[in-house]
């Protein structure tokens, strides 16, 4: 038994790597777990955050995240952002806790320990029988020895589920629908209407000819609206890059491998074994390469054609594919199905090849990576003749893009860097990539010379609009003299078409003013122009069926459970964004982390300074 409860630990610490982001801040004193050191990352409540504290928990998270592998920048800060999110939520929810005066008995955890089981568990096999969780097992683990290190953890966590399910039970309390309130409910989702939904998109509908802009109306438009031209931090980058794909040598060299392998299997070694020690497809290696079996048509053309080709239980000659080479048998083929085994060996960078590109990248490492000389960009292309090139502006919250090619971590490092900065080098499957921030542009409304192509749209735009108001006006008219709705706006070329039967909460189109028209317009009325985000819109009523009442009262209790439980979590989401609106949190990461650059510098000028 202590065996089994042994075995069962690596899980169990993977599970508290999370728990402990919970309540940390209340279980932990960060100033002597900081060493007394000054450095945090911030406030939040008013309470400091120290940088170790911090740091600690992102890499105890990280290490749980890699899971063997490697984590991008751009996948690090992730981590990053959901750790300080955790401690923002932590505190906030702890300030509530004691500003209501709740908390959680030793009885109540307890009881919460016993009957609520962490749901990782509930799925390890080392908690099942026959195939079920055994509480029983559970039971057992909570009174051995090997879960006592775990234990206060745990009771922690569920402390706080305690004391959280007793805060939104008082913030939910006085959820309760009324008949009316469910009413207007099940109205929304069984009340049908049938429209002719008419609608001008200004841009299409009207041509250009007819809504010419000066350069005083552009002037005009673009003062009277400055918001529609603001830019965030906008990073200006320059970059090199070099190719990192694989070659014709590196093509035979995995050919000349697989042909070494049929040969082997061909001599009489065991295929299977040959495919636990050779096969990259990590998905059958293991089992020597057998596949499930598949239809004819789901594979790679060139697999696929082999597959159901050659004879069967006879081994292939190489077969080339997206994936690089295999070596396959078909053991059986029923019609368009088959099953069979294969041992893949794909095309990678390898040899002579591999040497020449790592010496690239020693080159670009040694003269050009994390430097704060902007020099040094032009020196590293120099010594490997590459050209340098402008990537496009990157605006804060996306991805850099070099050519065509969107390129991970280069903007988290560039709204970092500091003008003139190279980054470290980017590698990504097909290229390495080495960039330099050329500047930055503060978020804001850029001067009219820099927008002049946006503002002009905008003001035509704005005049189109008007022109197809006064259409979709003109429509409504003619249909009031009793012309036909469908008749009069194909004579417009006015796009329309029939929808429905349609309820409220499935409309044809997201647009809230052509919902309400279309169950309020009486069928053979048209409703007034509709300003919609958009478009412009007509609506033309064609009948409603209202709900049934009887079938209401019948389906009516049902409906307000639904409706509770929805509502109280609404209740409970928009609460917490409310009180974590409302603390008092100072962000100071941007500040404290910096490039790998940026604190090498800094460290070089406290040596010299101590000297």
């Amino acid at each position: 038994m202590m065996q089994f409860f042994r075995g069962s630990a690596k899980l169990i610490a993977v599970v508290f790597v999370v728990l402990m982001l919970i309540f940390v801040a209340t279980s932990v004193d960060w100033h002597q777990v900081s060493g007394g050191g000054n450095s945090t990352v911030g406030k939040i409540a008013g309470k400091p955050v120290p940088t170790k504290v911090y740091e600690s928990l992102v890499q105890q998270t990280m290490s749980q995240q890699q899971a063997g592998g490697t984590l991008s920048d751009e996948d690090a800060q992730q981590v990053r952002d959901y750790v300080w999110q955790q401690l923002v939520q932590d505190a906030v929810m702890t300030a509530e806790f004691r500003r209501r005066g709740i908390t959680a008995s030793t009885d109540e955890i307890a009881a919460r320990l016993q009957g609520d089981p962490p749901p990782q568990l509930m799925s390890a096999p080392d908690f099942q029988t026959d195939g079920k969780f055994d509480i029983n097992k559970y039971h057992r683990w909570l009174q051995s020895s090997v879960a006592a290190p775990y234990l206060p953890g745990l009771e922690q966590q569920y402390a706080g589920e305690v004391m959280r399910s007793k805060l939104f039970r008082v913030v939910t309390a006085d959820v309760y629908p009324s008949d009316a309130a469910l009413w207007e409910r099940y109205r929304d989702q069984h009340e049908m209407a049938r429209i002719d939904l008419a609608t001008l998109n200004a841009s299409s509908v009207v041509p250009d000819s007819l809504a010419p802009v000066t350069s005083a109306e552009i002037e005009t438009y673009y003062k009277a609206h400055p918001d529609d031209f603001k830019r965030p931090r906008t990073a200006y980058m320059s970059y090199i890059y070099t190719s990192r794909v694989a070659d014709a040598s590196d093509s035979a060299a995995a050919l000349e491998h697989i042909k070494s392998l049929r040969a082997e299997i061909a001599g009489g070694a065991d295929f299977a074994e040959v495919a636990k020690r050779e096969s990259t497809d990590t998905s059958n290696a293991s089992k020597g390469g057998v596949l499930p079996e598949w239809t004819k048509g789901t594979m790679d053309p060139a697999f696929d054609k082999a597959a159901f080709s050659i004879p069967l239980k006879t081994l292939s000659e190489p077969i080339l594919t997206q994936f690089g080479y295999h070596l396959l048998e078909v053991t059986e083929r029923n019609g368009n199905k088959a099953k069979g085994r294969h041992i893949l060996i794909p095309v990678e960078i390898q040899g002579a090849h591999r040497d020449h590109l790592d010496a690239i990248a020693d080159t670009l490492e040694r003269l050009g990576a994390e430097k704060l000389d902007p020099a040094a960009l032009d020196t590293a292309a120099r010594a490997l003749g590459l050209k340098v090139r402008s990537a496009v502006p990157t605006q804060e919250g996306s991805r850099a893009q070099a050519g065509l090619q969107l390129v991970p971590d280069a903007a988290l490092w560039a709204f970092k860097a500091k003008a003139g900065e190279t980054s470290k080098i980017i590698e990504v499957p097909y290229a390495y990539y080495l960039f330099r921030l050329d500047s930055v542009k503060v978020a804001g409304t850029p001067p009219l010379a820099q927008v002049m192509d946006a503002a002009t749209y905008q003001a035509r735009m704005a005049k189109k609009t008007v022109i197809a108001q006064q259409m979709a006006q003109k429509l409504i008219d003619q249909v009031g003299k009793g012309a036909n709705f469908a008749t009069t706006a194909d004579a417009m070329k006015i796009p329309h078409h029939v929808d429905g039967p349609f309820a409220r909460i499935q409309p044809p189109v997201p647009e809230p003013v052509v919902v309400g028209a279309s169950f309020s317009v009486d069928s053979g009325k048209t409703s007034p122009v509709l300003n919609g985000n958009n478009g412009i819109f007509v609506v033309y009523g064609l009948g409603r069926t209202k709900p049934d009442s009887a079938q209401f009262l019948k389906e009516v209790e049902g409906l307000r459970t639904e409706v509770v439980r929805l509502d109280r979590q609404s209740r409970v989401r928009n609460y917490l964004a409310a009180i974590e609106a409302a603390a008092k949190i100072e962000d100071r990461r941007a500040e404290v982390f910096q490039t790998q650059a940026q604190a090498e510098a800094a460290q070089a000028k406290n040596t010299q300074t101590r000297q």
